[in-house]
């Protein structure tokens, strides 16, 4: 029996210490460990939300990219439709004043075939009254005055 009254004061010796360790692990809780939890709680959801709003933050900033994107696509596709349209403008012009420089030229090429027939006509009633007047000549020079020459 002396066992078991050894073990019984040393039992009895710690009541002492086991009632302390429960009141330190009360206080640890009360004290550090539920203040602990709850600075980790808010501090993750701190952590989340910025996390959250940096997402956002991305998202918006890509979502504005696409736009600038967008808007730069359309000015390109507007500048090169206007580019289009003066090039056709400038051809339209070109095309102009190429159809007015050919019926220019060809009012002169008209007006100088005209003068040409002209010079072209005068000419031959000139060679053809020569030819008369040489014709005449000739029929004198040749035949006899009594038939109309000059001999």
């Amino acid at each position: 029996m002396d066992i078991v009254q050894q073990l019984g004061a040393l039992l009895v010796g710690a009541i002492p210490t086991a009632l302390l360790f429960i009141v330190l692990v009360a206080a640890y809780q009360l004290l550090i460990q539920g203040p602990l939890t709850a600075v980790l709680a808010r501090r993750r959801a701190l952590t989340e939300g910025a996390i959250e709003d940096a997402r956002k933050a991305v998202a918006a900033a890509e979502a504005k990219a696409q736009e600038y994107a967008e808007r730069l696509r359309q000015a390109r596709a507007e500048a090169y439709k206007l580019r289009e349209q003066r090039v056709k403008q400038w051809g339209a012009e070109r095309d102009a004043a190429l159809d007015l420089a050919r019926q220019a030229a060809g009012q002169k090429v008209r007006q100088a075939k005209a003068e040409l027939e002209a010079e072209a006509a005068a000419a031959r009633a000139a060679l053809e009254a020569a030819a008369f007047d040489l014709a005449g000549r000739a029929v004198r020079a040749v035949l006899p005055a009594a038939a109309g020459g000059s001999r």
